[in-house]
């Protein structure tokens, strides 16, 4: 890890205790794990991986919970979180923790343009970030802010799992995110959010390509569209058809993308 989330992790240990991830997540440090997922909201169980993983509940509450997936060889450390950059940084960065190869993110986000349909899985070529928790992560001094600034991922290793969905029949779409610090307020910013030209919207991976940098793993977020402002399908109120491509994409392609990135 880098210098900076070593003084962020010493600092958070000053004024707490250590072994925080096992506390909240029950997820163990002596353990390499082949790739810790994190994931707003999704739960192993949520994308059916129960029914061909052995999965193991190690800590649950209301907003947050800690599971191992077991494929074959491979351990995968999974941690839900609750949604926006804050939560995900707060969690993230603790997870310095742990010894991991690889990390993965996933989520839902917003198709801003007409060629993006619900159930496709996308990864973002770069992220606008639109919340002032990144500047906290990022600035030295909390006066300062990186609003709008934009955070791409290691292109190599994008390139590298979209090559491996396509080997596995899956077409992962490269597309740019603006990320929104909040859903409902999102709407009534549209039309300027829209003024930044990106295909897609959500709420936290500008803050994991943050994060991820600091960690120094390899880095992919991979996402399912839910919804379309741009021709109307809407994340709540979706119909049977829009349900099942959806469902498709989050419970078929990412579980089977989890698998297949944490192996390679």
């Amino acid at each position: 890890m880098k210098e900076k989330l070593k003084k962020i992790l010493d600092t958070c240990h000053k004024y707490n205790s250590e072994h925080m991830m096992l506390e909240t997540f029950g997820l163990r440090e002596d353990i390499m794990y082949d790739a810790l997922v994190v994931a707003p909201s999704f739960t192993p169980y949520k994308l059916h991986m129960d029914a061909y993983c052995k999965v193991t509940t190690l800590r649950e509450s209301a907003y947050l919970g800690g599971y191992l997936v077991e494929k074959d060889n491979l351990k995968i450390a999974w941690i839900k979180t609750a949604s926006s950059a804050s939560n995900l940084i707060d969690h993230l960065t603790l997870s310095a923790e742990l010894s991991f190869k690889k990390v993965i993110f996933i989520g839902a986000v917003g198709a801003l343009k007409e060629d993006f349909h619900v159930g496709d899985v996308c990864t973002p070529s770069y992220s606008i970030s639109g919340s002032y928790a990144d500047s906290f992560l990022i600035k030295e001094s909390i006066r300062d802010n990186m609003l709008f600034s934009k955070v791409y991922p290691d292109k190599n290793f994008i390139d590298e799992v979209i090559g491996l969905g396509k080997k596995r029949g899956y077409d992962i779409r490269s597309g740019s995110v603006f990320c929104t610090p909040s859903i409902a307020l999102e709407y009534v910013h549209l039309d300027e959010i829209r003024s930044f030209d990106t295909d897609l919207i959500e709420m936290e991976t500008s803050s994991f390509y943050l994060v991820a940098d600091l960690l120094e793993v390899p880095a992919v977020a991979l996402l399912v569209v839910s919804d379309n402002s741009a021709t109307g399908v809407a994340l709540v109120g979706r119909t049977d058809e829009e349900q099942e491509q959806y469902d498709k994409g989050r419970n078929v392609v990412l579980p089977d993308m989890i698998l297949a990135v944490a192996g390679m």
